[in-house]
């Protein structure tokens, strides 16, 4: 398959987050291996080249937070992919790839681009990173609390405005739920790929067929590697400093009662920053670090006795988790999503999210554990690298390249449909 063509398509062509973190890397991944590979983007200033090898193809920038008319645009771009299908098009027609690879791709692009993938003629690929296909506002969050009520009626994201807060914002919301359906969106996504087990169940007690769902963890090139150093007296937190994150939980936590002996270091940055920095600042057991760089986290992690993910939401492959691991670095887990799934025996320990005496004695036995340290990154660097997920994606390539074929009996096709 190595003289084949995949063009991934994803909101922006920059590490922005994580999902177009995974999307770069994953370009990167196939390109090493042979693949001719390309980018699909929206037009951004901070969009940068994967590599000089693989090209980017972008459509028109919209602004989802800007003036009157640049939100009406937004909406048009939502609801029927506006802008974005002549350069779509164009990209397919230039590149001529043999499979599309979509990451997210709401909002900024639309699954107007699936759409035009399937009558192409090419086949489809979805890797999920957030629950939009089956809850409007992607988390299953409702004030700070987890809410499923999206899976059985529509319109709970109209109800709760569950959107920025905001009746306009969830009334698009559920529009866009309405117009990109999981009928639709089945018919023309050959597979979908789901990070975490509980996301692939998720998937389908939203109605999707289980038979198109793969699940697929995601690999790690962050940077984050196994460095043999004494481990010092304190354990860490690692990640955005935001609700969801359990971060207001596991502050209070230890500023009640500090485990004796150890400092709780804090990096990250996020909407919560200043108000935890009040609230704990002065705390002795606590030390906020503020933002640091992949080299800055490769040491706390290397030297951190363990870590700490918080998480009070479906969290669905934690980046905090893998890195941690990888660095050999046991992890106190909240048993919630997908963490269960990443942290093994002798990997850590779970606790009930959300329950600060679950927490502290997680915190506990993890500080009074003897970690094999060696064990746990060579157990991470099989489960998360490039190679075991290069392997088994391009078994689904495959199946769903030969699926199409199969059922494609119309030679020429693709030329035909771009032409519409």
């Amino acid at each position: 398959m190595s003289s084949r063509g995949i063009l991934i398509v994803t909101k922006f062509g920059y590490r922005r987050g994580g999902a177009e973190a995974v999307a770069i890397d994953l370009a990167r991944l196939l390109h090493s291996h042979g693949w001719r590979t390309a980018i699909f983007a929206m037009d951004f200033p901070a969009n940068a080249p994967a590599s000089p090898d693989i090209p980017l193809f972008t459509a028109p920038e919209v602004s989802i937070d800007g003036s009157a008319a640049d939100k009406a645009r937004a909406a048009r771009r939502i609801l029927g992919g506006a802008g974005v299908g002549a350069a779509f098009r164009r990209a397919l027609r230039e590149f001529s790839p043999d499979i599309v690879h979509f990451h997210n791709i709401h909002s900024y692009l639309s699954p107007e681009v699936v759409r035009i993938a399937d009558m192409a003629g090419t086949p489809t690929v979805w890797t999920l990173h957030d629950y939009k296909l089956i809850c409007p506002a992607y988390t299953f969050l409702r004030a700070g609390k987890v809410c499923e009520e999206c899976l059985s009626d529509p319109w709970a994201v109209v109800r709760h405005r569950c959107m920025k807060r905001s009746l306009a914002a969830s009334m698009l919301a559920r529009a866009e739920a309405a117009r990109w359906s999981a009928k639709k969106l089945q018919r023309w996504t050959d597979a979908f790929i789901c990070p975490s087990r509980f996301m692939a169940t998720q998937m389908e007690h939203g109605g999707y067929n289980p038979d198109r769902i793969h699940t697929l963890c995601n690999f790690t090139t962050s940077g984050i590697r196994y460095e043999k150093r004494p481990r010092r007296p304190y354990f860490c937190y690692a990640g955005r400093l935001s609700p969801e994150k359990g971060i207001d939980t596991l502050l209070h936590t230890v500023a009640e009662a500090p485990p004796e002996g150890l400092t709780l270091k804090v990096a990250g940055d996020g909407p919560m920053a200043r108000q935890l920095h009040e609230r704990y600042g002065r705390c002795e057991a606590i030390e906020f670090l503020g933002q640091l760089d992949v080299a800055g986290i490769n040491t706390l992690l290397s030297e951190a006795s363990f870590s700490v993910v918080p998480s009070e939401w479906y969290e669905n492959n934690p980046l905090s988790v893998i890195e941690s691991l990888s660095a050999g670095t046991p992890v106190a887990g909240a048993a919630i999503g997908g963490i269960p799934e990443l942290i093994g025996d002798g990997d850590g320990i779970l606790f009930e999210p959300g329950n600060a005496d679950s927490l502290h004695r997680a915190i506990t036995t993890a500080a009074e554990t003897a970690w094999d340290h060696d064990a746990i990154a060579a157990r991470a660097a099989e489960a998360f690298s490039p190679d075991r997920h290069y392997r088994r994606l391009t078994e689904i390539y495959r199946s769903v390249i030969a699926d199409t074929a199969h059922n494609d009996s119309t030679s020429g096709s693709i030329q035909v449909n771009l032409e519409n």
